[in-house]
């Protein structure tokens, strides 16, 4: 099996195509489903929209309200990182506000019924809403990272799954005035950022968390930023696994699959034979997983209502985790 790691380093589009011809039936799914030793997922924001999460280059999404040059990137943290922190504390906030839907917690099923070799989820969320909905860990790869583990900024200091809210004092959420205190993030806000380091902070630095090891250096969110490279381990867990054997089903779930290395992985393995299964809100957008056969699925909605009418016939009912009602209980991972 050929490796996807020649992909990696990869950052191109594709458009989307103008027609599908891949099928819409749930039933030849489930049966495709059932039939297949090893199946691949994923995911992104798009599985959390139901919980009430923005997605981010769909309608109304993240960046194309705010500029991921100001919010997402080490050269904005060094310029005004309480503008950084403040826009990743609001972030943290509706994450542990949110509860997981029913998608998150028929994939999470999906990985218990099929086991680690026949199934495993990359996603690009970093919401913790999958691990709410109890998905095994070692089936679920966080390509980046998660909101909820801190790295200090000038040491190897590294905390995981931190959720205090508000993680420090300074941080404090309000949802009447985070708006107006994003601003200078806007895309609406013409002023360039590079040009504005005589301004005052947003948050003085002093009043931000500070690594508790070194002491000195500002605490920073864990995430991978823009220009930043993926988890090394978690990209060489992924290629071992995908090496392992062949792939029989793809399923793309709430993504646009436009962002490399993710997409490559869709790549990989439709040219190794696999089927796709594409869940999206817009079948106009489907990047990498857009070239579609008559042997793949198309399945246009919300994530949290199609993914467990279609993976009923092996998931079964979910209600024993949801407590009948598609919510789960906040918890701490």
């Amino acid at each position: 099996m050929s490796s996807s790691t020649s992909f990696h380093q990869s950052s191109r589009q594709q458009k989307p195509p103008k027609r599908s011809w891949a099928s819409t039936s749930v039933s030849d799914f489930q049966a495709v489903l059932k039939s297949s030793k090893r199946v691949l997922a994923l995911c992104g924001a798009g599985l959390s929209a139901s919980s009430g999460l923005e997605t981010f280059r769909g309608a109304g999404g993240m960046w194309r309200n705010y500029k991921a040059s100001a919010l997402a990137t080490p050269e904005a943290f060094e310029n005004d990182p309480g503008l950084v922190w403040l826009f990743y504390a609001y972030r943290r906030h509706k994450a542990l506000n949110a509860k997981p839907n029913m998608g998150h917690y028929a994939l999470a099923e999906l990985a218990r019924r099929k086991g680690e070799e026949g199934f495993m989820c990359l996603s690009q969320n970093i919401d913790g809403l999958s691990q709410r909905a109890n998905h095994p860990a070692a089936q679920l790869k966080l390509l980046h990272s998660s909101l909820f583990d801190l790295k200090c900024f000038s040491c190897p200091y590294i905390e995981k799954d931190n959720f205090s809210d508000p993680l420090h004092p300074s941080l404090i959420i309000d949802e009447a005035s985070i708006t107006a205190r994003l601003s200078a993030a806007s895309k609406t806000n013409k002023k360039s950022l590079s040009n504005s380091t005589s301004k005052s902070p947003t948050i003085p630095i002093d009043e931000l968390p500070h690594c508790p090891a070194c002491k000195t250096g500002l605490l920073r969110p864990g995430v991978v930023w823009f220009d930043e490279s993926l988890p090394k381990q978690t990209l060489t867990e992924i290629d071992q696994w995908i090496g392992s054997g062949l792939i029989d089903l793809c399923l793309v779930i709430g993504t646009t699959a436009q962002v490399y290395p993710a997409a490559s992985y869709v790549q990989v393995a439709s040219k190794e034979g696999a089927r796709i299964a594409v869940v999206n809100m817009d079948s106009r957008e489907l990047g990498s997983a857009g070239s579609l056969r008559s042997v793949d699925f198309l399945f246009e909605g919300d994530a949290a209502r199609v993914l467990p009418d279609i993976l009923g016939g092996v998931v079964g009912g979910l209600e024993e985790f949801c407590g009948g009602g598609g919510d789960g209980e906040r918890g701490s991972g």
